[in-house]
């Protein structure tokens, strides 16, 4: 049986429903009953915080599907039950972690990647880079003001559909072996620029989208006045920075040589996205 945790959000729901369909055994573990991704797979109510949740949730569990916020204390709680429950292999959803890295996120990825690592289990790291789904959150500012600020500058990024890490993940959960102990770079099947999605948004809205290049600590102030958490908007300014220097621009072709379905697109993102831009 299979077990995907954090089922509620954008990669574990979307896992969930694809395993659901393909009829594999699955699990889905939510800390939320109501926030269940489909009434047809078993449910566990679990907290990353209650070491006993998580052990119930792992019973007779032979693969788990790791997707969360990545908090370094609650993925190594996860990755403890596993060990602990007899579990034989995690598919851990994970980006470029860096033990020395600027972003605070990034390090925290590569403390539970070293967990993992050491824990002897078998294990299957799906780097992603930049979701496209990020750019709902621009969708206020968009309708409000026709324009977005950000401090990417003109650095490209391999932006990628969580539904295609999804699918990813779903595919090398039904098939541990063939991925064991192996880490996959996941991505788009384009370089994008921020005035790449301006452009696209315009063409699909019809008006014209601004992108208003900023500076990190201007960004940062923005997300702040936003409402976003500070520390997380650190983190994001920090991120959107390197981007600016290129961190980001990398590409490979690892999503359809393990789906055998090329990653879909930014335009085709936005067209299924597009009420979200639209609607008041």
């Amino acid at each position: 049986m299979i077990l995907v945790t954090g089922a509620s959000g954008k990669v574990g729901s979307e896992a969930t429903r694809l395993l659901g369909a393909q009829r594999q055994p699955i699990r889905a573990l939510v800390r939320d009953a109501s926030r269940a991704p489909r009434a047809d797979v078993e449910i566990a109510i679990g907290d990353f915080d209650r070491p006993d949740t998580l052990d119930a949730a792992m019973r007779g569990i032979a693969t788990v599907i790791l997707a969360s916020p990545a908090v370094p204390a609650q993925e190594i709680a996860v990755i403890a039950s596993a060990v602990r429950q007899g579990v034989r292999h995690i598919v851990k959803i994970t980006s470029k972690a860096s033990a020395d890295s600027p972003v605070e996120r990034r390090r925290g990825q590569a403390q539970i990647e070293a967990y993992l690592e050491a824990s002897g289990l078998s294990y299957t790291l799906l780097r992603s880079n930049a979701y496209m789904q990020n750019l709902l959150a621009l969708a206020p500012t968009i309708k409000q003001s026709r324009g977005f600020l950000m401090s990417a500058g003109d650095g490209q990024v391999g932006m990628i559909d969580a539904r295609d890490v999804a699918a990813t993940a779903a595919k090398v959960a039904t098939e541990p072996t063939v991925h064991a102990d192996r880490a996959y770079w996941l991505t788009g099947p384009e370089l994008i620029t921020y005035n790449d999605v301006a452009k696209e948004l315009s063409d699909a809205l019809g008006y014209t989208v601004e992108y208003r290049q900023s500076t990190p600590t201007e960004h940062l102030a923005a997300m702040v006045r936003a409402g976003v958490p500070e520390t997380i908007a650190t983190s994001n300014a920090q991120a959107f920075g390197l981007i600016a220097e290129g961190d980001a621009a990398w590409l490979s072709d690892e999503v359809a040589a393990i789906t055998g379905a090329a990653p879909r697109s930014l335009r085709t993102f936005i067209t299924d996205h597009i009420a979200a831009f639209t609607e008041r």
